[in-house]
C-alpha cells in the first residue's frame, strides 16, 4: 500500500471531530488495559494455570477488539479482517507477520480467540499490560531456551503463537532483517507457519512515532495471508525462505 505524502486539506468539520475522537480512542485503550490489568492481577492468584491462561487471551481479544471498535466507529481507523478471520478456527500454527506498528499485535490479538505472543520482557514491567500479559501466558524472549520450551508447549495445547520475525518494529521498511532465532524456533515448535503481511498508510507508532501524536486520519491497515511454509529444512535456511517471501510480497 503506498504512503499518504500529501494528503488533501479536510474540511474542519472533520479535522474537529477527529481533535475529539483521537484522544477518545486513547483513553478508551489506556482505561481498558488499566482496568483489566488490576482484575488480572486479583484473578492469577485464584485460577488455576490452564484456566487462567484462557481467561487471559480471551479477555485481552475482547479487550483489544472493544478498542479497535471504538477507533473504528469514530472514523479513526479503517481496516479489513477478513483475511485473518478466515484463520480464528485453526489451532497449533504460528503465524510470522511484519511488524510496521506498535498497533500491529493489537489488530491481530483482536481476531483470535486463543493467542500466546512471544512479547519483549519490557512488556510484563508495563502497568497497563503487564498484569494481562502475565496471566494469559505470553512468553517473554529474554531467555532463549525458555522461550523455546514454553512456544513449543503453547502449539501442542492448541494455541495459535504470534511471533514478529524482526524482533521490533521495522525501522528500513519495507522489512528488517529476521533473527537468527526465528527459524530455530519455527522448527522447535514443528508446526506450520502461515505468513501474515500487514501493510499501513500511515506512519503512527511507527519507530519513533510518539503516541500522543495525533497523524493524518483516518489510520488505514491492510492484512493480507502470505504462503505457509512447514517446519522442514535447516534453521536458517527456513528462516529466508520465509524473509525472502514476505520482503517480495511487501515490495
Amino acid at each position: 500500500m503506498t504512503r499518504r505524502t500529501a494528503p488533501a486539506p479536510q474540511p474542519w468539520p472533520l479535522r474537529l471531530w477527529y481533535a475529539f475522537a483521537f484522544p477518545l480512542c486513547l483513553f478508551v485503550f489506556g482505561a481498558s488495559c488499566l482496568l483489566w490489568g488490576a482484575a488480572a492481577l486479583v484473578l492469577r492468584p485464584l485460577l488455576p494455570e490452564e484456566k487462567g491462561r484462557r481467561v487471559g487471551q480471551f479477555a485481552i481479544m475482547a479487550g483489544f477488539r472493544w478498542s479497535l471498535w471504538v477507533m473504528r466507529i469514530t472514523g479513526v481507523l479503517r481496516v479489513d479482517y477478513s483475511a485473518i478471520d478466515t484463520l480464528r478456527g485453526e489451532r497449533g500454527l504460528v503465524i510470522a507477520a511484519n511488524h510496521p506498528s506498535m498497533l500491529d499485535a493489537v489488530l491481530l490479538i483482536s481476531r483470535l480467540p486463543r493467542v500466546v505472543c512471544i512479547t519483549k520482557a519490557s512488556l510484563w514491567d508495563n502497568a497497563f499490560l503487564g498484569p494481562g500479559i502475565r496471566l494469559a501466558g505470553y512468553i517473554r524472549n529474554d531467555a532463549p531456551l525458555a522461550m523455546m520450551r514454553r512456544a513449543a508447549a503453547a502449539v501442542r495445547e492448541g494455541a495459535t503463537l504470534l511471533i514478529f520475525p524482526e524482533g521490533s518494529r521495522t525501522e528500513r521498511p519495507p522489512l528488517d532483517p529476521f533473527h537468527r532465532s526465528f527459524g530455530v524456533l519455527a522448527r522447535q515448535v514443528g508446526a506450520t507457519v502461515q505468513t501474515v503481511l500487514i501493510e499501513a498508510d500511515s506512519p503512527y507508532l511507527q519507530k519513533g512515532w510518539p503516541l500522543l501524536r495525533r497523524p493524518v486520519l483516518p489510520l488505514v491497515f491492510r492484512i493480507r495471508l502470505g504462503e505457509r511454509f512447514g517446519p522442514e529444512g535447516e534453521a536458517n535456511a527456513l528462516t529466508r525462505r520465509i524473509e525472502d517471501h514476505i520482503r517480495a510480497s511487501l515490495a
